[in-house]
């Protein structure tokens, strides 16, 4: 995935290994990802604060490897806004 900040906003894109561009507001991937749009579709607001779209990063990605066997387990969550990025969780 690709994430930044230009003249109108946040930007985020899916790459994948053939080389497609999709562009998009939310993107889950993997063999977990059916899981984690679960919770992503339900939960998800346009309005949250960083602090609810972090848990709700962390749920989504517990409840993919959870359920799913061949999901890493890995979380690395990010944080981009206009002025750059931030490492918020690594775990």
């Amino acid at each position: 995935m690709i994430a930044g900040w230009d003249k109108t906003g946040p930007q985020l894109f899916y790459v994948d290994s053939d080389g497609t561009r999709l562009h998009h507001n939310i993107f889950s991937v993997g063999s977990g990802s059916t899981y984690a749009y679960g919770i992503l579709d339900s939960e998800m607001r346009h309005d949250m604060t960083v602090d609810e779209a972090l848990e709700l990063g962390r749920c989504a990605i517990y409840h993919a490897t959870h359920r799913d066997a061949y999901s890493g387990g890995t979380i690395n969550v990010y944080c981009v806004k206009q002025e750059g990025w931030e490492k918020l969780w690594d775990g």
